[in-house]
Formats: C-alpha cells, structure tokens, sequence
C-alpha cells in the first residue's frame, strides 16, 4: 500500500513526464524540434546545420566581382570530395573560386531574407534562394563555383568525383553526393523550388 504522500508524488512525476512527453511531441510536430536526423558521419545533423561557413573571402582573381572563400564547416566527406575536386581542376589549369559553401541556419536566413528584398516576395526569392530548412549550403553539401567557366569545367568534369549541377537558373551551384559517381547526374530542376 502507498502511503497519500508517496502516492501524490508518484501522481506529479507521472504528470510532469506525461506534460514533458505532449511538449515534445508538439515541437516536434510543429517543426521546432527535429527528433530524427539524416545520418551524417560524425555529427549530429543538428550540429552540422549551426555551424557557420565563412562570410566572406578574398577577391577571387580570375574574377574581382567574386570572393574565394575558404569551404570551411562543410561536412567531413564533401569538403574531402570539394579538395579532389579542386586538385583534378588545378591538374587540368583550371582554378576554381568559391563563392558560397557552407551556410549556417542564421547565414542562409539573411540571404533568403536579403533575397526576399530583393525580388519582392518570398516565392520569387525562393527560386534563387532557399529558406534554411530546405538549403544544401545548410546541410553542408553544396558550393557555389565562380567565374561561370571554372562552373562549367565542373559541370563537364565532376560526376566522376561527386559533384553535380542541380539548377538550370544556377549555372554555379553543385551538391556532392558519392552515388553520383555511378549513378550520374539527376536531371537538372529549373530552379531551387523545383519550377
């Protein structure tokens, strides 16, 4: 038998897992809270996405309208796949500049918000830049290759290391992906959203 108080706090923690359960099942639902990751070697989906890529970098010589930023915080295997790539392009005398990698969830919100200024509405934004939720510069997969030549010589060239186009509106921007390798290429979506 369980005397009243012992019965009364067995009632309140029993309560308080109860409310702990229904708040966590709500964030989830709701999309604050993510309770099932895509596997990422070494980290914590969570982790990869808050990690902050360089603002900025140095001119990019080959073209001073560009930076070369460092493709720091990109995952472990990408930024591996983004130095061979690299190597390949510097064997065949082709530089390539970074303009864009890795984007943390507040860096991607300032470009889509930037965007959203830019082009008057977050539909129209969202064909050049996606929310943080949905970019692969967030995932930690994804640079953007400047002057458009050194773009085209990884569109040519990089399936055989990883690296494809996604976008016909972003001659610029490439995912990695190892499948890519044997499996070539998806078909190239208009545009970020997909139309």
């Amino acid at each position: 038998m369980i005397a009243s108080g012992n019965r009364r706090t067995v009632i309140g923690v029993l309560l308080t897992l109860t409310l702990a359960i229904a708040v966590l099942a709500g964030l989830g639902a709701t999309g604050r809270l993510t309770l099932i990751h895509e596997p990422v070697p070494g980290q914590a989906a969570a982790v990869v996405d808050e990690v902050p890529g360089e603002e900025t970098g140095p001119v990019c010589p080959l073209d001073k309208r560009y930076v070369d930023e460092k493709p720091e915080g990109l995952r472990q295997d990408v930024l591996a796949g983004f130095t061979r790539l690299r190597e390949a392009a510097g064997k065949q005398g082709v530089r390539l500049c970074v303009e864009d990698s890795k984007r943390s969830r507040g860096q991607q919100q300032r470009e889509f918000d930037s965007a959203v200024k830019r082009f008057g509405s977050k539909d129209q934004a969202s064909r050049y830049v996606l929310s943080p939720d949905q970019s692969m510069h967030v995932k930690g997969i994804a640079v953007d290759v400047q002057p458009l030549a050194s773009a085209a010589w990884v569109e040519t060239n990089g399936r055989a290391l990883g690296w494809c186009r996604r976008y016909q509106n972003e001659k610029w921007h490439f995912e990695y992906d190892t499948n890519y390798v044997t499996g070539g290429c998806p078909a190239l979506l208009p545009s970020a959203t997909g139309f």
